[in-house]
């Protein structure tokens, strides 16, 4: 019936089973499952968290779903749309959280938000569902971002996690994929704006698509018709949020296995623009052993999408979520304490004096390529006051597929994690188990029963 790329990416999402899956699938689904839920947790710190909670209990309660790590005694009920909103808000609020760099998508956020949402309003979804609804929303959100061939307007995140995760609910409710993707269309939102200022409206983005994508999985069930030519159509969402775009090619990208095999860890709490360069700057600290009083420049080359992300003044002033996107105050922080993690982004971190005078001290400049969008190859320079200059580019960042992080680091970082918020490592491993057994569990709804310490 329908004679273009959205038909195969349609079918793709339709067809998969678990059977198909390949260990290595598996294996990738289950460490960003168990990394979004931890950088959940540490999202209780995050700007606005308690102001979004405190909304959503004037909007009313329910018996749905609940909030990742709510600490109430006993814990508080919502809505399914309003828990999937809360939860991939605090998926994303801290920066912290996992990216497909070919297609500049976060998948996990919005797509683990609403698909759990979805479990525990029907825990007879089970552990092997949630790993199949995982890797064909995955597929779906990082096919439409890998299909734009223009610069970023519109929060990409929000709009590709949407119909990834709209078309995976969809899935597995047995309704029309594509009638549920044109459904969701009509729900889309979310511009770069808040990006560039660092407000806490650019996590919101993110919650706003997963309350929506339980919405839209509402409305398809009471029959709801919507465009069936959502993605390529002439005021579909290629056109009108991309603008130039190939979506038989963002499909092509792919290659012969899954998308969440090429999803990229974070190792630290920024913008994933600015791993490249704290990527280099770690590397030549560690080999070179200057301290920061010995730095007199340091200047990062990177593509074009680094630049319009991350090149940004170092204020003390700007809101966390502005420094968490802002190269210099990372970079510097980095170079002061040889770690960056979610404490150096609140008040008493962004009152250290010494973080903006050597912030003052690097600087983002253009490396003359053309990719939009493009986050490597960079390459960081740096300038002692003996004279000594270093240089280091690094092609591959930390936490990528080809550079990952290993099981160690990924522990740690969720436990890390796990222990921000509950003040204990206790019931962390346990929780880690059970994303080790997530096929075995007849409910996936499990998972978030073992949210407490």
């Amino acid at each position: 019936m329908f004679n273009d790329a959205t038909a195969a990416l349609v079918a793709a999402c339709e067809n998969l089973r678990f059977s198909a899956l390949t260990p290595s699938a598996i294996q990738a689904a289950k460490i960003f499952i168990a990394d979004s839920f931890g950088v959940a947790l540490a999202g209780h710190r995050g700007a606005f968290s308690k102001g979004l909670q405190q909304s959503l209990l004037s909007f009313g309660t329910g018996t749905d779903a609940g909030i990742w790590g709510d600490l109430c005694t006993p814990q508080q009920r919502y809505p399914a749309a309003s828990a999937a909103m809360m939860n991939a808000y605090l998926i994303h609020c801290q920066e912290f959280d996992c990216v497909h760099e070919p297609a500049v998508v976060h998948p996990m956020a919005v797509i683990l938000a609403a698909l759990i949402a979805e479990c525990e309003s029907n825990p007879a979804i089970s552990g092997r569902d949630l790993l199949v609804g995982v890797v064909a929303a995955v597929d779906v959100a990082a096919a439409l971002g890998m299909a734009s061939l223009s610069p970023l307007r519109f929060f990409r995140p929000a709009q590709c996690g949407g119909l990834g995760a709209i078309a995976a609910l969809a899935k597995w409710a047995k309704l029309d994929i594509r009638n549920a993707m044109g459904v969701m269309l009509g729900q889309l939102s979310g511009t770069m704006q808040a990006h560039r200022e660092g407000k806490p409206l650019l996590p919101m983005q993110i919650a706003f698509s997963a309350r929506n994508a339980i919405i839209s999985l509402a409305l398809c069930r009471n029959g709801l018709q919507g465009p069936m030519h959502a993605i390529e159509g002439e005021f579909g969402y290629l056109a009108l949020f991309e603008g130039k775009f190939d979506l038989a090619q963002g499909i092509a990208k792919r290659g012969a296995g899954f998308a969440i095999e090429q999803v990229s860890h974070k190792p630290f709490p920024s913008g994933r623009a600015t791993h490249g360069g704290l990527h280099a700057l770690s590397k030549l600290q560690a080999q070179h052993g200057f301290s920061a009083a010995a730095i007199k420049a340091v200047r990062l080359y990177p593509p074009p999408l680094v630049r319009q992300l991350v090149d940004r003044p170092a204020h003390n002033t700007q809101p966390p979520g502005y420094l968490k996107l802002c190269f210099p105050y990372c970079a510097a922080t980095l170079l002061l304490s040889q770690k960056l993690d979610v404490l150096d982004f609140e008040a008493a971190a962004i009152g250290d004096s010494r973080r903006f005078e050597l912030a003052a001290k690097i600087s983002v400049l253009p490396d003359g390529s053309t990719d939009p969008n493009a986050l490597a190859p960079v390459r960081i320079e740096l300038d002692l006051f003996d004279g000594q200059r270093f240089g280091e580019t690094v092609a591959e960042v930390l936490g990528s597929p080809n550079q990952p992080l290993g099981s160690a680091l990924h522990r740690q970082k969720f436990l890390s994690n796990w222990q921000l918020h509950f003040g204990t490592q206790n019931g962390g491993a346990r929780f880690l188990a059970q994303i080790d057994a997530l096929e075995q569990l007849p409910s996936a709804a499990t998972l978030v029963n073992l949210l407490q310490s």
